[in-house]
């Protein structure tokens, strides 16, 4: 079981990998967690064809399986979706709900997000929500209040820190090299968590993550704020050293 005290560093493999280098990545990341001292909770998240082949890779290895999108319904004719229910079946303990490439490739409001985090903890997985700004929004002044919004909107009556995970991903940082600096990504997340205290529970008892351009380099530093509880990954999380690197950074 995921331990709500621990870091959580969750690599996202997007649209990357066919299945002997998956399986080929996810053997490296287990053998080098072997090594690991720092106490953090990991969870890989591949495409949806290699959830099968790489949760029987993690399988007694301390390290969980994550999918990338479900759909908010249980069955039915949903050409090319899958559910909750289906990635619970399938080992799953964790999904991403919201990510931009979602909101923004695929069309996805809010509401549309929410529905699929009541799906997801219907079906007993940990929701990864995802919410973030714009350059233009930021640039305006208004990135708080964007991300308030869509925290509020994404998340359903009820949710809580157990079965419920935040990624703030400013989307002009993700996969560009830049970050925000320390101060901004501190603020954010100190809104997140009063937004969380003042509509959930106890605000300290949710993970809130920071996501956008995690390297080796700078996972240190931003894992040291005040407030962030680890890191959702894109790019580096395809490459073994990079991963577990930022992995070790958590202790």
């Amino acid at each position: 079981m995921p331990h709500a005290k621990n870091p959580l560093i969750i690599g996202n493999w997007k649209m990357n990998g066919l299945r002997k280098a998956g399986q080929a990545l996810a053997r490296g990341i287990v053998q080098s967690r072997k090594q690991g001292r720092a106490a953090v909770d990991l969870v890989l998240c591949p495409p949806a064809t290699l959830l099968g082949t790489i949760g029987e890779i993690l399988a007694g290895s301390g390290i969980f399986l994550g999918a990338q999108d479900c759909h908010q319904k249980k069955t039915g004719a949903h050409t090319g979706d899958v559910s909750a229910d289906m990635l619970a079946d399938i080992g799953c303990r964790f999904v991403i709900l919201g990510h931009s490439e979602r909101r923004e490739g695929h069309g996805e409001s809010d509401r549309d997000v929410a529905a699929k985090v009541v799906a997801a903890h219907a079906a007993g997985l940990i929701a990864i929500v995802c919410v973030g700004e714009s350059a233009a929004e930021r640039d305006a002044g208004a990135a708080l209040d964007v991300i308030e919004a869509q925290l509020m909107a994404s998340l359903p009556e009820g949710s809580k820190a157990e079965k419920t995970v935040i990624a703030y991903e400013p989307l002009w940082a993700i996969g560009s090299g830049r970050t925000p600096t320390a101060d901004e990504i501190k603020v954010v997340h100190e809104r997140i968590r009063a937004n969380l205290g003042k509509s959930f529970g106890p605000a300290q008892a949710f993970r809130i993550l920071y996501g956008g351009s995690v390297m080796a380099a700078n996972a240190a530093a931003i894992l040291s704020i005040p407030g962030v509880n680890g890191a959702l990954i894109g790019g580096a999380s395809l490459n073994v050293e990079a991963f577990c690197e930022i992995a070790e950074s958590c202790g």
